[in-house]
């Protein structure tokens, strides 16, 4: 089932936790309709922009799979507005700073994750908050610092 022209359902509720454990990963249509705005409203236009694929390495969890791999208890993953993506070819600085400070995108978080990914959410359940925030470890703990400039 295709979520947009370059995403489809089963590249957002591909998981490795899942099919380990033997866990559902299968979302209801109220978190597929939120995955296809997510797609329509920031993923396709970042793909556009870029013009290359997106590599969507965490889409849609499951309470039990979020909970499996430790996910935070409100992720927004589980709610069908959340993907942790790479663009192909693209630092996931450039990516993050065209998001936040140049895109005029409309986002919930827009989180640059260990230098490793972008974490993207978008949610139509309230105002989206433009929170861009910097993931890192510090201590053995993950910090997250808000941006308020450009990384690069």
């Amino acid at each position: 089932m295709n979520l947009s022209d370059h995403f489809t359902l089963s590249e957002f509720t591909r998981s490795e936790t899942a099919s380990r454990y033997g866990l559902s990963n299968q979302p209801g249509q109220t978190e597929i309709e939120r995955m296809r705005a997510l797609c329509l409203n920031v993923l396709e236009p970042i793909r556009a922009h870029f013009g290359v694929p997106i590599t969507v390495s965490s889409g849609y969890r499951s309470p039990q799979v979020n909970r499996k791999i430790g996910g935070s208890s409100s992720s927004q993953h589980m709610y069908g507005e959340a993907a942790d993506l790479n663009v192909w070819g693209v630092n996931t600085t450039e990516v993050f700073d065209w998001i936040v400070f140049y895109s005029g995108l409309h986002f919930d978080q827009c989180i640059h994750e260990f230098g490793s990914w972008v974490h993207i959410s978008f949610t139509q359940r309230r105002e989206n908050r433009y929170m861009a925030l910097n993931a890192y470890r510090y201590a053995g703990r993950t910090r997250y610092d808000a941006v308020s400039e450009p990384l690069s």
